[in-house]
């Protein structure tokens, strides 16, 4: 069985109870269904509504979930259709939670292809069912030229060496021929970089072009930036939007999102700086240690003035 264990869960948990009531909360990011587990037992008159773009994901969180019948309610698609994803809950939405980033299920089937620790096919699509037939990494790595592989490992990745792998890779597929699988990039990036270079890094060679392939596919940035606006929209008064990320990119976008908005006088930002996983979390679950939580609430006209602990 694929291990999930929801990042920060106990402050997500913190967050929401600082709530009048909870009603649906939206698991905009599903996956295996960790965060919704956890929040259906903890509140247990609400409802969650998990979304996501991964259909395989959808069953297995259906599998794990199926105690909570229809308290539970499962939607396939992709969280940047907030607003018309959630029409049959509209009304009654207290908060949505974003997990941001890779599922465990995704990194550990080989056969997606996200992982560089495991052999697969160079696919990264979050949805990968037959109706999806869009961009892969397969595609990116063996037809795109130097200019192009450059400015998504840069952009997506901020690797610092994104020009010289770019560079590699089209002179490797124009003396060897074409890179099919995840092994073969990161033996491609290990051959162009220096060892010395290599270990310097700080991790795996090829971590940040996996990154930035995975960004670039599922085009997630847009995907973020049009998933907080239609948040924004679908939470009621007094509603939370709840954002946990694990990289610069992501936690960029949330920052400056939320910025905005209390900017704009929609509400509130309750994390005045992010929040962070302990010690212990970090030993218990590595993907934990890069994690960041930020959160804001809508404004409440029925109760301008509040009293909210928060985290520092």
């Amino acid at each position: 069985m694929i291990e999930h264990l929801p990042v920060l869960i106990e402050k997500v948990i913190y967050y929401l109870e600082l709530l009048s009531s909870v009603d649906t909360v939206v698991d905009s990011t599903l996956g295996l269904g960790g965060y919704s587990e956890k929040i259906l037992n903890h509140f247990e008159t609400s409802r969650v509504m998990g979304i996501d773009q991964d259909l395989h994901a959808i069953d297995k969180a259906k599998e794990r979930l199926s105690a909570f019948k229809e308290r539970f309610i499962p939607v396939h698609g992709n969280f940047r259709d907030l607003p018309t994803l959630t029409q049959t809950v509209k009304d009654r939405i207290s908060a949505v939670v974003f997990d941001l980033g890779v599922s465990n299920l995704q990194l550990t089937v080989a056969e997606r292809g996200f992982s560089f620790q495991n052999e697969g096919p160079l696919d990264m699509r979050m949805d990968n069912s037959s109706s999806n037939e869009g961009l892969t990494a397969w595609d990116v790595i063996n037809t795109y030229d130097s200019r192009e592989l450059t400015k998504i490992f840069r952009e997506y990745g901020e690797d610092r060496n994104a020009s010289r792998i770019a560079s590699g890779i089209v002179k490797y597929r124009q003396t060897k021929g074409r890179i099919d699988t995840t092994t073969e990039l990161v033996a491609v990036i290990r051959s162009i970089l220096p060892a010395p270079l290599q270990r310097k890094m700080g991790g795996h060679p090829a971590r940040k072009v996996f990154q930035a392939l995975r960004i670039y596919i599922n085009q997630e940035i847009s995907a973020i930036d049009q998933g907080l606006d239609g948040s924004l929209n679908c939470c009621g008064p007094g509603g939370m939007i709840i954002a946990i990320s694990y990289h610069s990119l992501e936690d960029r976008i949330v920052k400056h999102k939320f910025k905005e908005w209390k900017s704009d006088g929609w509400g509130s930002i309750l994390t005045k700086k992010p929040v962070l996983p302990d010690d212990d979390e970090i030993s218990s679950n590595y993907k934990a240690r890069s994690a960041k939580l930020r959160v804001f609430q809508k404004k409440d006209i029925s109760q301008q003035e509040n009293s909210w602990i928060f985290y520092d």
